[in-house]
Formats: structure tokens, C-alpha cells, sequence
């Protein structure tokens, strides 16, 4: 007896897959942390990708050493990472910016205890290539993970400080005390901003890895958040003048000085400038909103323990930007608040075009009604008119056959028997027109 093949393909037993299950279940895969090992160096650039289409940017990693293979498939899951012999370049894609990363060991000189170490002169990719990234740069950091005992976290900080070239920095312990942040967000000549990370001896590859992908990612959401700032206040005027129009609109219809067509011009005025901000605006609103919710997030997840003496990561983030975010917020609930004051005008506009509009019904009907009257009236004049002049043409009638009566040699008068029967002439007339009123139902 021949036994089973142990390769042999297992029998489903599950209905059929959704068409987007593959796709959904792996999307928890799709950023996978770095393993980084310390010390290291993450060089981090973030560029807005509008108008960039994965072909440049694929065209743009092709340019990297034996990376002439890749194809725009390669990037359809806005994931990739490209391992070299003692770096890694990472590139992923959002929905309105791209990141790249290059992690490659920190330079010797650059450790804890230099004041600050030039860091791109060892870039492990051609300065051009950083250069010539596809889009506009919005976010660009050079993060450096070195690894020293942080039990004494005033002295590690004093070091990270001496690293950064300055006094003023901010700082915090992160998770059960595994790691410091330590930077000052400025902006230096190069274009980038620098951070340090100071971790406890023996930090996990894996642990690296997360401790820069939440610090990355609190930078550059951080960013994208204030994006609606600008916005907000370059509507701000706008929304002044919106609101001036819509208020001398709205007095315009109390004072009934002013006619509905005007104000009906002068309303939809209003309404179309309001309409075009919310429609080229809403989404930097709504934006900036998610991004804040992601910049919260990160900060949650960081677990920030204080160093006395020194602001967090976590709260010179919220001191800065919770006035942005404010601002954006309240211009969009201006925006939206202004246009339902607009819809609520709108309908009171309508109520006095409707009542005006009835009044000049009721004034037509009126109209026709009295032209109705007038018009039975004179129906009524022709009906007996017409009375007459049946009678008239059958009293005739009779005259002509009593003549004829007479010439067949009867002896009998034509002219009394035409006046004679004038009186059942308009009786039988005015009987068949009473019947002909009941028939058709008309009044009579």
C-alpha cells in the first residue's frame, strides 16, 4: 500500500479569499522597523511628492549603485529597502510625501564628547543623488543613535548637549529610562536639523530601530501638522470680508430696503467665495487635524520620562504646536459656520421670495377672477341675444309658411299667425336652452 505524499497541496477549507484580503491582512507588514545597530547615523529626508510619479522615483533609486534593475513594480507597496555592504537606504511612500532614509554606522569622530561633528562628509551615497531626490524637501534630520550608561542622565545630557553645540536643548528619558532624546530643533546651514539618541549599553538592534522611526515620524507629522497654518491665516482675511458682506445682506433683508434680485446677487457673491475656500481648503484642514492626532500618538508611545531642569520632547512640542493646531481649527469652524449662516440667509431670502410671490399670485387670481365675472357676464348678454334672434329667425319661419298656407288657398293670415306664436317661440327657444345649461352643466 502506497502512503500519502507528505507534500501534498492541503485542502482548503475556508469559502473563497475577499479580492482584498492579501492586501489588507500584509499591510501591518508593509513598514517593518529597521534593525539598527549602534552606533549609527540615520540620515533622513522628506519630500512633498505631489506632481512625482513613482516612475522618478524609481528612476531616482536606479541611480544607486547595481540598483539599474528596479522597475516601478518593485514600488507598488510604497515600501523598499535597498541593503548595501555597511548601509541601508530606505524609501517609502505617502500620500503626500516620500521619505528616504540612509542608516549607516556613525563616523569615529562624531561620537559622544565631539562638539559638533561634521556628519555628511561620511555619507555613504553620492551627495548629488541626496540632492536630486524627485520633490520639495519639508522635513530633512540627522539622527545620531550612540549608545553610553544613562544612569546618571544629567551627565549623559551634558555630553549630548556638548554634542549639539549648545546649552539650550530638549530632552527627555524615554520608555523605563532605556534611551534619551536629546536635540533643539534648528534648522542649521545644510538644511537639516540634527537629534541624538543616547541608549543604554546593549540596546536591541530592534529597539534602535523603533526608537528612530517614532522620533522620524514625530518630526515630519509634526510638520505636515503646520502646513494648515499658513493656510489659516492667508483666509483669514477672506473670511473678514465674507462675513462683513453676509452681515449687510442679512440687515438688507430686515430693513426690506433692497430688492430680492439684489440681494439674491449679493448672496450668491458671498456663497461662491465661501464655497471655493471650503473646496480648496478642507483637505489642509482635515490634514492637519490627522497629523496632529499622529503626532500625539508618537508622543504617547515614546513614554517620555522629565529630566529636572529640562523641557520634554512631549511638551515643547504641545507648547508650539497646540496654538497652530487652535488656529486651524478655528478657521475651519469659521469656514463652516460661515456657511451655514449663508444656507440660513439663503432661506430666508427664499421665504420673502415666496411670500412676495404669493401676494402676486393672489393678486392675478383676483384678476382672473373678476375677468371670469365679466366674461359670464357678457356670455350671459349674448345667450339672450341669441334668444332673439332664434325666435326672431323662427317667428320668421312661420311668417313665410303662412304665406304659403294662404297662396295654397287657405283663408288664414300670415302676419297675425307670425305674431300670435312670437310668445311660444321665445318660450320653446329659452326651454331648450335651459336644457342644453343642465346638460353641459353650466350656470344659468
Amino acid at each position: 500500500m502506497k502512503s500519502a505524499s507528505p507534500a501534498m497541496t492541503p485542502v482548503s477549507v475556508l469559502p473563497s479569499d475577499d479580492a482584498l484580503r492579501q492586501e489588507l491582512h500584509n499591510e501591518v507588514h508593509a513598514r517593518p522597523s529597521a534593525r539598527i545597530r549602534l552606533p549609527a547615523l540615520v540620515v533622513f529626508v522628506a519630500v512633498l511628492n505631489k506632481g512625482v510619479s513613482r516612475q522618478q522615483e524609481c528612476e531616482h533609486l536606479q541611480r544607486l549603485p547595481r540598483q539599474s534593475h528596479l522597475t516601478v513594480d518593485d514600488l507598488q507597496h510604497n515600501f523598499l529597502r535597498l541593503r548595501f555592504a555597511d548601509h541601508t537606504v530606505k524609501w517609502e511612500r505617502h500620500s503626500e510625501f516620500t521619505r528616504y532614509s540612509i542608516v549607516q554606522p556613525l563616523p569615529p569622530g562624531a561620537l559622544l564628547g565631539a562638539s559638533e561633528p561634521e556628519l555628511l562628509a561620511s555619507l555613504r551615497v553620492d551627495p548629488d543623488w541626496l540632492r536630486g531626490i524627485p520633490g520639495h524637501t519639508v522635513a530633512a534630520v540627522k539622527l545620531a543613535m550612540v549608545e553610553h550608561d544613562l544612569s546618571d542622565p544629567h551627565a549623559a545630557l551634558a555630553l549630548g548637549q556638548q554634542w549639539l553645540g549648545g546649552p539650550t536643548v530638549v530632552a527627555s528619558l524615554m520608555g523605563n529610562g532605556h534611551s534619551m532624546a536629546v536635540t533643539n530643533f534648528r534648522l542649521r546651514a545644510s538644511g537639516f536639523e540634527r537629534m541624538l539618541v543616547i541608549a543604554a549599553p546593549g540596546t536591541s538592534e530592534t529597539r534602535a530601530g523603533r526608537v528612530s522611526q517614532r522620533l522620524l515620524e514625530l518630526e515630519i507629522y509634526r510638520l505636515m501638522a503646520l502646513r494648515g497654518l499658513p493656510v489659516a491665516k492667508a483666509l483669514a482675511p477672506t473670511l473678514a470680508e465674507s462675513e462683513a458682506a453676509l452681515a449687510e445682506v442679512t440687515a438688507s433683508l430686515e430693513n426690506r430696503q433692497v430688492s430680492e434680485t439684489e440681494l439674491l446677487d449679493r448672496l450668491i457673491h458671498v456663497a461662491a467665495r465661501v464655497e471655493r475656500a471650503t473646496a480648496e481648503h478642507l483637505y489642509r484642514f482635515s490634514a492637519t487635524q490627522a497629523y496632529e492626532a499622529l503626532v500625539r500618538q508618537r508622543i504617547a508611545e515614546l513614554r517620555e520620562r522629565p529630566i529636572p531642569g529640562t523641557t520634554t520632547l512631549g511638551e515643547f512640542m504641545q507648547r508650539r504646536l497646540s496654538p497652530a493646531i487652535a488656529t486651524v481649527a478655528a478657521t475651519a469652524q469659521r469656514l463652516a459656520s460661515l456657511s451655514q449662516r449663508i444656507e440660513r440667509a439663503s432661506a430666508l431670502l427664499r421665504t420673502r421670495v415666496d411670500i412676495a410671490t404669493e401676494a402676486q399670485n393672489q393678486q392675478l387670481l383676483a384678476k382672473l377672477t373678476r375677468g371670469q365675472a365679466l366674461q359670464l357676464n357678457m356670455q350671459a348678454t349674448v345667450e339672450g341675444l341669441s334668444i332673439a334672434a332664434i325666435s326672431y329667425y323662427v317667428v320668421s319661419l312661420v311668417l313665410y309658411l303662412g304665406k304659403a298656407l294662404k297662396s295654397a288657398g287657405l283663408n288664414i293670415n300670415p302676419e297675425l299667425c307670425a305674431g300670435a306664436s312670437i310668445p311660444l317661440v321665445l318660450w320653446v327657444v329659452w326651454q331648450a336652452t335651459r336644457r342644453i345649461h343642465a346638460r353641459l352643466q353650466l350656470p344659468h
